[in-house]
């Protein structure tokens, strides 16, 4: 696995990924999603994943979106927070789910098929700081797409309403 895991990294931190992997990855996502009644995300095979349900910073529409995340454990094991890292696949803009949460906070999130509403903060500061740290070390490409982009990439802090 360890090899499969490497080779995954290795080809998500190339510019070409960036290209495709925008238009592709998030609908296979959702419509895997769909079809197993929120009990699977394609992604989940390689990090863990949640589908996140917002409102359109513009539109006011609600927005789903696929998308990895680095769960947090409770001391008692369980999870009680979520990081999503705006990485964007390396590409130069913000994704427009971060401007989502920037504007409406209050989210759902799809978490192996239960629905739980959460609040999102950006991360600031030393907080970003020691986060990105074990961002990188969870997924060592982002480090590659803050490389590559001129903007600091987002974190949000995701907890349980």
């Amino acid at each position: 696995m360890a090899t499969v895991e490497r080779l995954v990294q290795r080809i998500s931190s190339t510019r070409s990924f960036a290209r495709f992997a925008p238009h592709v990855v998030p609908s296979l996502d959702r419509a895997v999603h769909r079809l197993t009644g929120g009990k699977v995300l394609l992604s989940t095979r390689l990090l863990p994943s949640c589908l996140l349900t917002s409102t359109g910073a513009k539109s006011g529409l609600p927005r789903r979106t696929p998308l990895a995340c680095m769960p947090l454990k409770d001391e008692d094991g369980t999870v009680g927070a979520w990081i999503l890292v705006g990485s964007n696949f390396g590409r130069p803009g913000h994704p427009a789910w971060s401007a989502n949460l920037l504007k409406h906070p209050d989210v759902v999130i799809s978490w192996k098929g239960q629905e739980i509403p959460v609040r999102a903060r950006l991360l600031k500061g030393a907080e970003r700081g020691a986060m990105w740290s074990a961002v990188v070390r969870f997924w060592p490409p982002y480090a590659r797409y803050q490389a590559r982009v001129e903007r600091e990439i987002r974190l949000f802090r995701l907890e349980r309403r």
